[in-house]
């Protein structure tokens, strides 16, 4: 077997999602953060590339897309113990995308749904990957890295999110110069651009706006090729969509394998209902019961306006993650002096990820734009809030 499982989440009893990998990285390097939204609904198990994060077996056979949706079956396999052949989940981006309509072409019966992501039935030519197969040959996996951290992030990423890409560009360099190799040529002879048709299974294909390796128009291909397909488009992501957009993309992942309709085609009831979940996620099971519990004839219209038009209309849309939602809502409570919404969104935003320190740097900001006498309050409210989490 030339795939290597790496879990990362979820209980065993949960439904089984498989995430397929990019080129030049690791499992984990490129799927851990969206996993961690993923791990309530799915057991998440990622794989590895041969040569590849955790899979450090040489490689000794020629590497075929087929072969890898092969092994990635016997995976499944020898990790659950089952008379009968286990579906699952499946979501992969680039070359795990090409994997991933392998699958759906050997075993639709055993993939329940699938979200390729920055990928296509067709990626690069022939000519390009001999060429990068024979540089990394020559010069090893150190000799592409300035080349992909040009090619995998959108405008700015590198600036925000250091830590991720710096883990990403690192499992590049780390990884095996033959595996490496290995799947350049698989991917040189991958072509199933006139098999499209042949999937039934549903495909939601997301593009990243900013991805110069597989441009959306190869995904628009696979959306309108299958029997059932979708195109989301994300902006500001370009190749590595699962680590640039972690968030989004495992909302996408649930909403697809769930059957969720697009946000368009939702009933009121839907959008309230999604709202809801969000609003526990950001603000607790403990604030949110107490809200509804207090309600009264009189304030209940309103509750239920605001689950249905601010949790539900605003923060489940998929333009900005949360964090980012979270400096925007932060920044505008301190304008306009709303000072008991303010504590609740210090304790949202460290919820969403936000460190002491970024909320330290709104709250600077918010000086200059908004005027020191706010800013001021602001921090002495925020200031008790993080004591009270012990955060500071």
């Amino acid at each position: 077997m030339t795939v290597t499982a790496v879990r990362l989440g979820g209980r065993p009893d949960l439904p089984l999602l498989l995430l397929g990998p990019s080129l030049g990285t690791s499992a984990t390097a490129l799927w851990s953060d969206a996993a961690r939204h993923l791990a309530q609904d799915f057991q998440v198990v990622a794989w590895d590339l041969p040569g590849h994060g955790s899979n450090r077996t040489p490689v000794e056979d020629p590497v075929t897309i087929a072969s890898l949706a092969a092994d990635v079956l016997d995976l499944v396999d020898a990790m659950v113990e089952s008379f009968t052949p286990v579906s699952f989940h499946y979501a992969g981006d680039s070359v795990g995308g090409a994997v991933g309509l392998q699958l759906l072409l050997d075993a639709p019966h055993r993939v329940a749904s699938a979200t390729l992501l920055c990928t296509g039935a067709r990626i690069g030519t022939v000519e390009s990957w001999t060429e990068r197969a024979e540089l990394v040959g020559t010069s090893g996996t150190p000799a592409v890295v300035s080349a992909s951290a040009q090619r995998w992030f959108g405008p700015g990423f590198l600036d925000r999110e250091p830590d991720r890409g710096s883990a990403l560009l690192h499992s590049l360099a780390d990884a095996r110069d033959d595996g490496y190799v290995a799947v350049c040529r698989a991917l040189a002879a991958f072509d199933v651009r006139d098999r499209l048709g042949e999937i039934k299974v549903p495909v939601l294909a997301v593009a990243g706006a900013e991805d110069v390796a597989t441009p959306t128009d190869g995904l628009a291909e696979i959306a309108d090729g299958v029997a059932d397909g979708r195109l989301v488009v994300l902006d500001g992501v370009a190749h590595l969509a699962p680590a640039e957009a972690p968030e989004v993309v495992a909302r996408l992942i649930r909403g697809h394998a769930h059957g969720e309709p697009d946000r368009d085609d939702l009933t009121v009831g839907q959008v309230r209902e999604q709202g809801m979940a969000v609003r526990r996620e950001v603000l607790g099971d403990a604030h949110v019961d107490r809200a509804t519990a207090a309600a009264t004839d009189f304030t209940r219209d309103f509750q239920e306006f605001i689950t249905e038009y601010a949790w539900g209309g605003v923060w489940t849309r998929p333009g900005l993650d949360r964090r980012a939602r979270s400096i925007v809502t932060l920044t505008a409570l301190v304008a306009r002096g709303h000072h008991e919404e303010l504590a609740m969104h210090v304790r949202a935003a460290r919820t969403n990820g936000l460190s002491v320190e970024e909320i330290k740097e709104v709250l600077l900001q918010t000086a200059i734009y908004c005027g020191v006498p706010d800013a001021n309050t602001a921090f002495r409210i925020a200031q008790q809030v993080l004591a009270e989490l012990g955060d500071a």
